[in-house]
Formats: C-alpha cells, sequence, structure tokens
C-alpha cells in the first residue's frame, strides 16, 4: 500500500503528540474566530443586544448539527483503524461514505435549522428584544451547513491520516476572509447579525472547497475520486457504529446546555450578553483542549487497529499530562486576562463584564478536569468504544447538570450555582471513563 499518511503507530511518543496536536489547536483556534469576529463586529458596532443575539444561538445550534458531527468521528475512527490495520481497499470504501454521509448530514440540518430554530428560540425563553435577531442569525448560518458539514469529515479524515496542517492552512484563508466580510457586511451594507452570519457561510464554503480539493489530488488510500462516491454497507455501518453514540453524546450534551442558556436567559440581556463573550472566549481554551481529545482519538485509532496496546496505554497517559498542564495554566490565563478580553467584545456594559468574570472564575480555574473528561472520552472512542463513552459521559455530565438545575439551582437561583455544575460534571466523568477504559483495555489485551 503506497503509504502518504502519518503512521502513528511508531516514532517518539510526546513529542509526537505535540507536534501532532499543535496544528489540531490552531485550527480550532482559526474555527473559533468565525464566531468571536462575529461578537466583537457585532459587539463594537451593533451595540450588546447584537452580541446577546448571536451568543443565544450557540447552544441550539450544536443541538441541531452534533449527532452529524459525530458521525465524522465515527469516519475518523474508522479511517484510522483501517490505517492501522493497512488495509488500503477498507480505507478507500471508507472515505467515499463518508464524504456523501457529509452531504446527506449537511441538507437534513439545514432544513431542520430553518425550519425550527425560532420555535426553539422561543422555548428557551429568549427575550423579546434578542429573538428576532437570533433567529435572522441562525437561519442564515444554517442555510451553509452543507459546507460545515463538508469540511469536517474531510479534515477528520485527512487528521485520521496524520494530515493536521492542511485543515489548518485552509482555516487561515477562510477565517481572513470571514473577518473582512465581517467588518464590510456590518459597517458598509449595515447588515447586522446577517452580515456576520453570511460571513461566517461564506468562509465555510472556501474551507469545504480546499478539503475537497486536497483529498482528490492525494496520491495514497485517502484519495477522494467524486465518481465514486458510494454508501458500502460495511462500512457505512462501522462509521455509524461509533459515530452514531458519539453524536449522541454531543447533542445530550446540547440538550444540557440548551436547558442551562434558559437558565441563563432568566437572569436578563445584559448577563447574556456577559456569558455569551465569556462563553466565546472560553471557547478558546476548551478548543486547545480538545485539540488532545482528537489526538488521542487518532493516537489510539491508529494503535489499537495494528493491536498495538502498549502504545495505547502509553499514548492515554501521555495525553492526561499534557492536558492537565495546559488545562492548568489556561484557567489561570481566563482569570488574570479575563477583564481586557471581555472588553474585546464588550464596550457598553461595565456589569456585563463583571458576569462574564463569575463564568471565568467558576469554569476557568477548574478548567483541568474538563480536558482530563476529552482525554478520557477520545481514549474510549479511539478503541472502538464509542457507546461506553457516551453512556458514561451522558450520566456523569448530562445527568448531573440537569439534576442540579432543578436542584440545587431552583433553590439558590444565582449564576454561581448555575456555572459550579460544570466542574462537578467534569471531574465525575473523568473519574468513571478512566476507569471503563482501563477495563477494556485489560479485556482487549487478554483477547489478543
Amino acid at each position: 500500500m503506497k503509504n502518504q499518511s502519518m503512521d502513528l503507530t511508531k516514532g517518539p511518543l510526546v513529542s509526537g503528540i505535540i507536534t501532532y496536536t499543535v496544528p489540531i489547536i490552531l485550527t480550532g483556534i482559526l474555527q473559533l474566530l468565525f464566531n468571536a469576529a462575529d461578537l466583537v463586529v457585532v459587539g463594537n458596532f451593533c451595540g450588546g443586544v447584537s452580541v446577546a443575539a448571536v451568543g443565544a444561538t450557540s447552544s441550539l445550534t450544536n443541538l441541531f448539527v452534533n449527532i452529524f458531527l459525530g458521525l465524522s468521528i465515527g469516519a475518523g475512527v474508522a479511517v484510522a483503524h483501517a490505517l492501522g490495520e493497512n488495509d488500503g481497499d477498507e480505507v478507500h470504501r471508507l472515505v467515499h461514505t463518508a464524504i456523501p454521509l457529509a452531504l446527506v448530514g449537511g441538507i437534513i440540518v439545514t432544513v431542520l435549522g430553518i425550519m425550527f430554530s425560532e420555535k426553539f428560540l422561543i422555548i428557551m425563553g429568549t427575550p423579546e428584544n434578542v429573538l428576532k435577531l437570533s433567529a435572522v442569525y441562525m437561519r442564515i448560518y444554517f442555510g451553509g451547513m452543507i459546507f460545515n458539514m463538508l469540511y469536517n469529515y474531510c479534515a477528520s479524515i485527512l487528521r485520521a491520516a496524520g494530515d493536521t496542517k492542511s485543515p489548518l492552512y485552509f482555516l487561515m484563508i477562510s477565517g481572513v476572509v470571514n473577518v473582512a466580510l465581517n467588518i464590510v457586511f456590518v459597517t458598509v451594507f449595515h447588515m447586522d447579525v446577517a452580515g456576520v452570519a453570511l460571513a461566517t457561510t461564506v468562509s465555510q464554503a472556501i474551507s469545504a472547497v480546499l478539503v475537497i480539493i486536497t483529498l482528490i489530488k492525494r496520491k495514497d488510500e485517502c484519495r477522494f475520486i467524486p465518481r465514486k462516491m458510494h454508501f458500502y454497507g460495511y462500512e457505512l455501518s462501522k462509521i455509524l457504529r461509533i459515530g452514531i453514540p458519539a453524536g449522541i453524546q454531543s447533542s445530550v450534551f446540547s440538550i444540557s446546555n440548551v436547558i442551562i442558556q434558559s437558565s441563563i436567559n432568566s437572569f436578563g440581556d445584559v448577563f447574556m450578553s456577559g456569558n455569551a463573550a465569556a462563553a466565546s472566549i472560553e471557547g478558546f481554551a476548551y478548543t486547545t483542549i480538545n485539540a488532545f481529545h482528537q489526538t488521542t482519538v487518532n493516537y489510539v485509532g491508529q494503535n489499537t487497529g495494528a493491536r498495538n496496546y502498549k502504545r495505547v496505554k502509553k499514548t492515554v497517559i501521555a495525553c492526561i499530562v499534557c492536558v492537565a498542564t495546559v488545562g492548568t495554566l489556561l484557567g489561570i490565563l481566563l482569570c488574570v486576562l479575563g477583564r481586557p478580553l471581555l472588553g474585546i467584545y464588550i464596550n457598553d456594559s461595565a456589569q456585563a463584564i463583571d458576569y462574564g468574570m463569575i463564568r471565568f472564575i467558576y469554569l476557568g480555574l477548574p478548567y483541568m478536569f474538563c480536558g482530563l473528561m476529552e482525554v478520557s472520552s477520545g481514549a474510549l472512542r479511539g478503541m472502538g468504544r464509542s457507546f461506553v463513552s457516551m453512556m458514561t459521559a451522558i450520566v456523569g455530565v448530562c445527568g448531573i447538570r440537569i439534576t442540579w438545575i432543578y436542584t440545587i439551582f431552583a433553590i439558590y437561583n444565582t449564576p454561581q450555582s448555575l456555572y459550579i455544575s460544570y466542574p462537578i460534571s467534569w471531574a465525575v466523568t473523568f473519574i468513571a471513563q478512566i476507569i471503563v477504559f482501563f477495563a477494556v483495555f485489560k479485556k482487549m489485551e487478554k483477547e489478543n
């Protein structure tokens, strides 16, 4: 098999993990710049209500898209396993099954998002002065969902093959376009939130086209030939078996976040504005630690396919050490630099900045636990145990948060009481998942 892919089953581990992870971190940061640029532009040129309108959409948007983005995880893990097994024909079939799946998913999410987004915003208790702007933003955003899906599925395939740099380069290009169009649409054409949504859609289309071209031009088993797109039965079932639990897990997370967003909405538009800005900044920290999740998935995936179980264990331990260190540093930085960072987003409300700092203190300082949870979840998914990862996460994260909302938060109706549910759920879920990981690991060692 002619191999253009990066072999994650060999070579130095720690330095390899760092080299592999850094481009993923930078890619994730650029993706976040799409939404951050939206908030910064509307915050400086349109005001706090527009910031709240964009911020109110994130949890609902994730609810619609995560089930299909979960399937992209399934595609990546399946490709990683096939590469580890050195099965080029299997990789070919997986690639040509995953991309039409992305197209179908994009169409479904577009239709559902356009039809039902405003209804869900109303159910969430979005304030009247925010509702119409949020609905406009979401309809335009969902109009470009096919590009979002294509990019994420193709990028997942490239990362499984060891290429983390190409997605980074493409997002550098589309990110610059996004920021430029944000400014033009808002300041020249006065389109408010519609302008920033349209800019995001155009930039996502650019990144999707570039990543497709890259797969078409590859010379190895991951090469994409459009006329050979086909839903291969076995490969589709493998993607679904791994991806559906990942998608359900993300969607259930989103449901809990929608419930939490409803609680946030109850504090009013000033609090919503501060929370939206803080959540956007916090997203940069999350994408950094989530990069270690993706690294764990693909390193464990290739080594599981190669049945190199000693390296699987060493990978997980190394990723835990790395993410704990990075998560601790990020949490401290959020609290130290919080006010000036929030000031970039909000320039018309000191109270909104104060509210944003509350989120940083309660979610930022213990951020290490979120990273530990991400790595342990990635380890289970990389071994193909996506269902187990889903169940532990649903019980540990969503169960705790939803129960907390209707018990503790119902009694102590404060932002602090709401936010503390996050680190508690992270820590409990990590403990559960790492116990399950070692149990599954021992079983796989015995079987082989």
